[in-house]
């Protein structure tokens, strides 16, 4: 089975100050950075939240976005304020999850799930 990689692109965020966030340090500004190679973290509510990126693609910087593969991602996970209400398929490609309220939640059992582009595909 084809395995679709769905990125979220984010605004870069510009590092002030000494020493790197940390899931649940304050922050004053929007915007999102890598913690590490498989996980982002999201200043929301003035708090760093730490985003799970479980795709082959991980976290990345290119160029000035940073770019989080959720294609792995799993019901229940967090996502970003930037992916709010768009869906992906799950990790087997059997049902689609959307992001409500910074949480990916199952939206629906499917025979086979296919990403082209936006645009999400559920046979049942």
């Amino acid at each position: 089975m084809r395995t679709h990689l769905l990125s979220v692109a984010f605004a870069l965020w510009f590092l002030a100050g000494c020493g790197a966030p940390k899931e649940g340090d304050s922050c004053s500004q929007t915007g999102f950075l890598c913690l590490d190679s498989s996980a982002a973290l999201e200043c929301k509510a003035e708090r760093w939240t730490k985003l799970p990126c479980k795709g082959p693609g991980g976290c990345k910087r290119e160029g000035e976005l940073i770019k989080c593969d959720m294609s792995g991602n799993l019901e229940g996970d967090a996502c970003a304020s930037t992916a709010e209400g768009k869906g992906l398929c799950n990790s087997t490609q059997t049902a689609t999850l959307e992001c409500r309220e910074g949480v990916l939640r199952k939206t629906n059992d499917c025979i086979t799930c296919t990403v082209t582009g936006d645009q999400i595909a559920c046979q049942q």
